[in-house]
């Protein structure tokens, strides 16, 4: 059984790549027939999503902790994450750049008819930015949790680990108990990583048969640009990253971290990802876990590239596609809103609906585009994420190589 073990964890890129293939090709089969077995999917999908939520939460705030403590003093991890946010925000601002340009240069959506549909679902209210600082600390840290509030999670685990360095002996015994449950968590999720190439079976097949093949060929043509953008600039601004910042070759990167990217495409959940991230750049790359403890739960948070991106996207195919002349002026405004409004999307599936309900007001469209996007935000949705959670590897390899740390 142990040899068995070993050679599964060797070969379970290949497993997750043959699940996700296998889950296209039975969704596509699976349309509008074999009801049972789609029901069945669907249970196995949402039982192995609920299995890597469970543990999302209290493994952030554990390993932000442990992360703070570990380095030992306030200004090496305040590098940390001010390097951290540097690269996010720097990449996040090219991404506008290149969603806002490449489809106005290549007339994207000219041509294209559709009708627009009206929809039920009511996208989630986009806070300000004066509210979303004001909000920054939990008035009540239990809520958070059980709200799913991430920012404010992270905020509360950064005060308590800059609290627990301050205090020093004083605050070992909570120190050994957060230790543990980080131990634990890191545990759980190892086993869950075992069932992944299942688990992304069966998220995709629901999300294929719902779309159907009608829904994939019609925006054939900007689902391939946009997935070409997406990988383009994954390939050359975080593989340029790495190779020049990071002192480390591209090909070695994306070989090492291609579990948690097809784990995050499969899932459309970055936040969902962050255990496999973690275990991917620290065992595969050798990035230390004081850095991958912040980087990747803050990049989870903060770092939408691809959302910025697919935004940008959408609000140019839908605007040529209902006539509708976006100036220069307002690119620059949808630009700056983008970079801002990309920061707030939380890393779960369906987080850049709120972002794009916020820029299509912003940009003039008529309310029927929200039916259309939603009908395809899925399939957006995938591509997106796994870009996102690369270029959050991307920064602790950078970072890796930027910030030297005794161990």
């Amino acid at each position: 059984m142990k040899k068995f073990y070993a050679w599964y964890q060797k070969h379970i890129t290949s497993a997750i790549f043959i699940g996700l293939i296998l889950g296209i090709l039975t969704g596509l089969f699976l349309a509008g027939r074999f009801e049972p077995v789609l029901t069945v999917t669907s249970l196995l999908g949402s039982i192995y999503m609920n299995a890597l939520n469970m543990m999302i939460f209290p493994l952030v705030f554990c390993s932000i902790i442990m992360g703070i403590t570990s380095i030992g003093n306030a200004r090496t991890t305040g590098k940390i994450t001010g390097y951290s946010m540097i690269f996010f925000l720097c990449t996040t601002g090219l991404a506008s750049l290149a969603g806002l340009i490449i489809p106005r240069l290549i007339r994207l959506g000219k041509g294209v008819n559709f009708e627009m549909a009206t929809s039920d679902i009511q996208a989630t209210e986009m806070t300000s930015i004066l509210d979303t600082v004001k909000n920054l600390i939990p008035s009540n840290p239990v809520a958070a949790f059980a709200n799913g509030n991430m920012l404010q999670v992270l905020v509360f685990a950064v005060i308590i680990g800059f609290t627990l360095l301050a205090i020093k002996e004083k605050g070992e015994p909570l120190l050994h108990l957060i230790d543990s449950c980080n131990e634990v968590c890191l545990k759980i999720i190892s086993t869950v990583m075992y069932f992944t190439p299942i688990g992304v079976f069966c998220t995709i097949v629901p999300v294929v048969e719902a779309n159907g093949t009608k829904t994939i060929l019609s925006l054939a043509t900007q689902l391939i640009i946009l997935y070409v953008t997406f990988y383009g600039f994954a390939l050359f601004i975080y593989g340029g990253s790495v190779k020049i910042l990071g002192k480390t070759s591209p090909v070695k990167f994306f070989k090492a971290i291609m579990p948690a990217a097809l784990n995050a495409f499969g899932t459309c959940s970055s936040s969902a990802t962050i255990p496999i991230s973690k275990q991917c750049v620290e065992e595969e790359l050798g990035v230390s876990n004081k850095i991958t403890s912040i980087t990747i739960p803050l990049g989870a948070t903060v770092n939408m590239d691809a959302v910025s991106i697919l935004m940008s996207f959408m609000i140019m195919f839908f605007a040529n596609a209902c006539g509708i002349n976006v100036s220069i002026s307002m690119m620059i405004i949808i630009l700056l809103a983008n970079v801002l409004l990309s920061v707030g999307t939380p890393g779960i599936p369906g987080g850049a609906i709120a972002s794009f309900a916020a820029l299509a007001t912003m940009a003039g469209l008529p309310a029927g585009v929200m039916g259309v996007y939603i009908s395809i935000n899925t399939l957006c949705d995938m591509g997106a994420t796994c870009v996102n959670v690369i270029g959050d590897l991307a920064a602790c390899v950078v970072l890796k190589e930027k910030i030297k740390l005794d161990e």
